[in-house]
């Protein structure tokens, strides 16, 4: 039986919804503060994604500056309906929900429209289209009687299809199948004339779960599956290869299957890096209800293929090495800046290749936007590489590679130049207010690679100048979530910064690789 590895998106992708429309699936994840946002996927066959664009693309459709990168935009979710893709999100400022948004397009590759702000109040809004045409908006939000229903509740209204505006009553749905949980994420399918209600519960860390409820008419009364939970891994020990499993959305495939998608991490001695990524998961439809993963009960890192999909190519190899030479006038999509665009400070070579970086004073540390471009890193063991010429006349002038967990939390190893001009490249770790120089040395010219291999243990440093310099390594728990607090995992990428009253400089990389694998120390890049 042919099978599949997953993640089918790994790297940072939490929070993934999914619809379908003929033999085409369409998937978004949540982006929180990174811009462009909201990154939509396809697939012919649920195991080969490619990224076709951004729902968000333009500054004018939302404003990220001032905010923390785990806050922004969470939890979308996309549907299809009568020819309109439809996404929901939720703006989140200071880990509360603020604004709830919602986008449309013609063609999800782009271009999305401007939003529409919903009256609505919570987080992890979602749309049910039922069979008479009608559009249900289903979202969670603090429950009004916490002592009594517990935190959460999820909770309903129709959204107007002409307007785009709430109307009609609200409707309380339910308040979750475990007792002090909060319960989110809810998504709403029918099944033979019932309706079941998928939702999470238990947070998005280890004791994530998936829970359900059903009712017989839209606007409930829904009464909980007493099965819930139906998918979780909190039970599973320290050697379980996937846990924090919950947030699903679940898809109907043209041969007749049913998949969901759902998030999950991969740790390693109990921390991990990567991110919330993307696992697909089998689902069989019984008299009482969804069973997820029913041969097994639990998500595996290698599951049998869909049938009746076909695979269609067209993206980079999820494992394969991938050199940017910067030759198309436009950064690919799986480029992220912080908080909005940076085409005045970052600019593809175009045809002669190359990419040009302008110093900015906006630092890594702020809630602005930096000179900073970024990929979501996918693989424990890897090296990210880059080759980059700047000729610095101060230390306050900095260009090279950084591995970025938060703006509060990242190292940098960067090309500048010491007190007496001398070109050096330094090793400088980041933690809350606290900035660290572990390292420096002298290098002989002003074009060098800079490199970081990243394995189980760590993230180690280097610079080629002709010879190649290991500057130190920084434990991989450091970049963990767990240290780090907050949803996003770590991007690897480039950067180049400036004081204030530094002269404006320019750095100029040729290219930059990613490249999964264990890398020796003296392999040469150049």
């Amino acid at each position: 039986m042919p099978t599949f590895a997953n993640p089918v998106l790994a790297g940072s992708h939490p929070d993934p919804s999914i619809c379908r429309v003929g033999e085409d699936f369409y998937l978004v994840t949540s982006s929180f503060a990174y811009y462009p946002g909201l990154p939509v996927f396809h697939s012919r066959d649920l195991v080969s994604w490619r990224a076709v664009g951004h729902v968000v693309h333009r500054p004018s459709q939302v404003s990220l500056t001032g905010l923390d990168v785990s806050d922004g935009l969470w939890a979308a979710t996309i549907r299809h309906h009568a020819g309109t893709f439809y996404v929901v999100v939720t703006l989140a400022r200071g880990r509360r929900g603020s604004t709830t948004l919602l986008y449309t397009a013609a063609d999800p590759a782009g271009a999305w429209s401007d939003p529409i702000t919903l009256d609505a109040e919570g987080i992890d809004p979602s749309l049910f289209f039922d069979d008479d045409g009608r559009c249900w908006f289903t979202a969670c939000r603090d429950a009004a009687h916490p002592e009594v229903t517990g935190p959460g509740e999820l909770w309903m209204r129709e959204l107007d299809l002409q307007t785009l505006a709430l109307t009609g009553p609200t409707h309380s749905l339910w308040y979750g199948a475990m007792r002090g949980a909060w319960v989110e994420a809810p998504h709403l399918y029918k099944r033979d004339g019932v309706y079941y209600l998928i939702a999470a519960e238990g947070g998005t860390e280890h004791h994530h779960a998936v829970t359900a409820a059903r009712s017989d008419t839209v606007t409930g009364p829904y009464s909980t599956d007493p099965r819930s939970p139906l998918l979780t891994h909190r039970h599973r020990g320290a050697a379980e290869p996937v846990h924090n499993v919950g947030h699903v959305d679940l898809v109907d495939t043209p041969a007749g299957e049913t998949w969901a998608v759902a998030l999950g991490v991969r740790p390693l001695e109990g921390t991990h890096t990567l991110g919330r990524e993307v696992f697909l998961v089998p689902v069989e439809w019984m008299p009482r209800g969804p069973v997820f993963a029913p041969d097994t009960g639990r998500v595996n890192l290698s599951e049998r293929r869909p049938v009746g999909t076909t695979a269609v190519g067209g993206g980079p190899a999820q494992d394969g090495p991938v050199r940017y030479e910067f030759r198309g006038g436009a950064l690919g999509p799986e480029w992220n800046s912080l908080r909005g665009p940076v085409d005045d400070v970052v600019s593809p070579g175009a045809g002669e290749g190359g990419l040009t970086i302008r110093l900015s004073p906006e630092p890594l540390t702020s809630t602005g936007t930096p000179a900073f471009i970024a990929r979501r890193q996918q693989h424990v063991h890897l090296r990210a590489s880059t080759r980059i010429r700047f000729s610095a006349t101060a230390p306050a002038q900095q260009a090279g590679l950084a591995v970025f967990q938060n703006h509060a939390r990242y190292a940098t190893l960067g090309l500048t130049v010491d007190a007496a001009g001398t070109p050096q490249v330094v090793l400088t770790a980041r933690e809350a207010a606290a900035a660290t120089r572990l390292a420096a040395v002298a290098v002989a010219d002003r074009e060098v690679v800079l490199a970081v291999d990243s394995d189980e243990s760590g993230y180690t440093f280097r610079v080629d100048d002709g010879t190649w310099t290991t500057l130190g390594s920084i434990e991989r728990s450091f970049f963990s979530t767990e240290r780090a607090g907050g949803f996003v995992g770590v991007y690897l990428g480039l950067y180049g910064t400036r004081d204030a009253e530094a002269d404006p400089a320019e750095a100029h990389v040729d290219w930059f690789e990613y490249a999964p694998g264990r890398v020796g120390p003296g392999q040469d890049q150049l």
